[in-house]
């Protein structure tokens, strides 16, 4: 596993861009070059004395010296912008609530869909991977309107 000096050795990290610079000739990469690729999941990935590292687990250790305790989450849900400012160290229940509305979401609210049994809107959400039901609503509004509460009251 690397270390921050081993690093700090190979590559400068721009912390305004979010982007590692080979600080010195590496194979067929020039010097000044910015180093990665994007990995299969969208993120970017740096081979570092032959092992893959993605780049947001990097400029967590580039920055504080130390590898993150748990997740890199991207504040703004884009996986290629590794600003430091844009990444914080969460555990896994904090990153699940950092995602995107689903693409078959309806309501435009996550938590929140339409039952086609109930012919209501129900509301619900997930904390530590256990599921919460928060209601059965008539109107769209006030599911949103619960969901938005309890994220507020659990500080999420």
């Amino acid at each position: 596993m690397i270390t921050q000096k081993r690093l700090k050795e190979l590559l400068e990290y721009d912390e305004e861009k979010g982007v590692f610079i080979y600080k010195t000739k590496r194979g067929s990469r020039q010097k000044g070059s910015i180093a990665g690729s994007f990995q299969n999941k969208g993120y970017i990935q740096i081979t570092v004395d032959n092992e893959n590292y993605l780049a947001h687990r990097l400029a967590w250790l580039y920055v504080y010296g130390e590898w993150p305790k748990h997740q890199i989450d991207h504040i703004n849900r884009i996986k290629t912008d590794n600003r430091i400012v844009n990444l914080r160290d969460v555990n896994n229940s904090t990153n699940h609530h950092n995602v995107g509305i689903r693409k078959h979401n309806t309501s435009g609210v996550t938590g929140v869909y339409w039952s086609n049994n109930k012919n209501k809107w129900v509301a619900s959400i997930e904390i530590n991977n256990k599921k919460y039901h928060l209601g059965i609503f008539n109107t769209l509004e006030d599911a949103k309107n619960c969901r938005y509460e309890k994220e507020k009251q659990l500080a999420i």
